[in-house]
């Protein structure tokens, strides 16, 4: 389908293409602020939205297959197929005893309050960094990192965006994340140089972030001393089954494909909770005695991101109706005919129009694909900014707020995951508007702004080696 056939015209011209978005960001916020929110409860705000635009869409039959379009996009495939495996890993990760084993070594270390906050953080950042996927990340990682942090006297909000944060980071910098890949063919610049240029903004964000989680991530009590009445016990057996992590990581730094990681991961973590004696061939697949029963790990692992992966299409159909209706295409055109005149005004435009565009769509890499080459290049370009520094700039913009946003998708599979911890636990959950505290995502606005005013790490095209 090309840019004419998709073209969609609304009654209400762009008000009317937009009505889907505010429709469904307005449930969102209604079903969060009375305390009920949930990633199934978010389904009737996207249903809504749908159906709205279906009687402000001038052609029907052409609104059908706008979301038809965006439900069957490269990027919900993507994200179905990978949060399948991930889903899996993250159950096989708690049938493996590895809360057990954080447990154990947090009493053991000492590793308790904001310390265990911090090192959530940190595990986050190199599983995401290493695997590229922030959504893998939080689905791998929540499920063990949260309920035995939670035990382990964190700060249960600061805890959850703490690991949301480290997912944040990995996005950002991992050179086989889509970002950074969009970021940088868009603009014509070698991956190498792009990462070398990213490191130290990335870094510093990082940074400032510990620094408020270490703050802010204590203060919780420590229940791991008492698990009476659940079903958790204190054991060091259980971190064998963390080598499925390394796995991972490994196979996605040696360039494999993420989805073929985590089967690696599965399968690796399989291994080590049968040999630790956490896991049974049977739990993992099994007949059941009567119908309707659960056939194993398997099936409650995909049966635990199934809501997600809904929500996330459901979301993806309504990006697809702002994308054709030409909402995006107007903020665009508004964005070229107000041209900075200095280069610091040109940078400062690159991160702003990079957020807009960020805020609506569900994924950001596709954000990157609409701004990269109609709008940052030929901007970089007229003020001889460097191809990096470009890519920089509005890869930098697109991880700030969008983790920041319930309706985003890496925001939907991270508070679904705390979901179905604090059930399983019974333990605290967090409103999904905590995402909003995400400290990594402020303080990359922060270190924007003040490379933007300082000029720190800019490079122009010119001077660029």
């Amino acid at each position: 389908m090309d840019a004419k056939e998709k073209k969609l015209e609304m009654y209400g011209g762009l008000w009317g293409g937009l009505a889907p978005l505010l429709i469904l960001i307005a449930v969102l916020v209604w079903i969060s602020v009375n305390g009920k929110g949930s990633v199934s409860a978010f389904w009737t705000g996207g249903w809504l939205a749908l159906v709205a635009g279906l009687f402000l869409a001038k052609d029907k039959k052409k609104y059908c297959q706008i979301i038809i379009h965006g439900i069957g996009s490269k990027t919900g495939a993507t994200i179905v197929a990978a949060w399948l495996f991930a889903g899996v890993f993250g159950k096989l990760m708690v049938a493996g005893g590895l809360v057990d084993g954080l447990l154990w070594l947090g009493l053991q270390t000492g590793a308790t309050g904001a310390v265990f906050t911090l090192i959530a953080f940190v595990a986050a950042m190199l599983f995401s960094l290493g695997t590229g996927t922030s959504t893998g990340t939080v689905l791998s990682l929540v499920p063990v990192l949260y309920p035995a942090g939670v035990l382990l006297g964190a700060n249960p909000p600061m805890l959850a965006v703490g690991i949301l944060a480290g997912a944040a980071f990995g996005d950002n910098l991992a050179p086989v994340s889509d970002t950074t890949i969009v970021s940088a063919l868009t603009q014509d610049a070698e991956m190498r140089d792009v990462v070398k240029s990213r490191a130290p903004l990335a870094l510093a964000a990082a940074a400032i972030a510990a620094v408020v989680l270490i703050l802010t991530g204590g203060g919780g009590t420590v229940q791991a001393a008492d698990l009476s009445g659940m079903d958790i016990a204190i054991d060091p057996k259980g971190l064998f089954v963390a080598l499925s992590f390394i796995v991972v990581i490994v196979s996605a730094l040696k360039g494999r494909d993420i989805i073929e990681s985590l089967i690696y991961g599965n399968i690796t973590a399989v291994l080590m909770g049968i040999l630790s004696g956490k896991i049974t061939l049977a739990a993992v697949l099994s007949l059941p005695e009567n119908r309707g029963e659960s056939t194993g790990l398997i099936e409650a692992g995909i049966s635990g991101v199934s809501a997600a992966i809904m929500f996330a299409l459901i979301v993806l159909a309504v990006t697809e109706i702002l994308v054709c209706s030409g909402v995006m295409d107007a903020i665009l055109n508004w964005a070229l005919k107000t041209v900075a005149r200095t280069v610091q005004q040109a940078e400062a435009a690159i991160i702003v129009i990079t957020i807009l565009f960020s805020i609506p769509i569900a994924a950001n890499a596709p954000a990157l694909m609409v701004v990269g080459p109609s709008f940052v290049k030929p901007l970089g370009e007229k003020f001889n900014l460097a191809k990096a520094r470009r890519a920089n700039l509005m890869d930098c913009a697109v991880c700030s707020l969008f983790f920041t946003l319930p309706w985003h998708i890496a925001v939907i599979v991270w508070y679904g995951a705390l979901v179905t911890a604090s059930e399983t636990y019974n333990i605290a959950l967090p409103s999904i508007s905590t995402a909003f505290l995400n400290p990594y995502c402020w303080a990359m606005l922060a270190v924007l702004a003040f490379s933007v005013i300082t000029g720190w790490n800019r490079k122009f095209e010119n001077t660029e080696k």
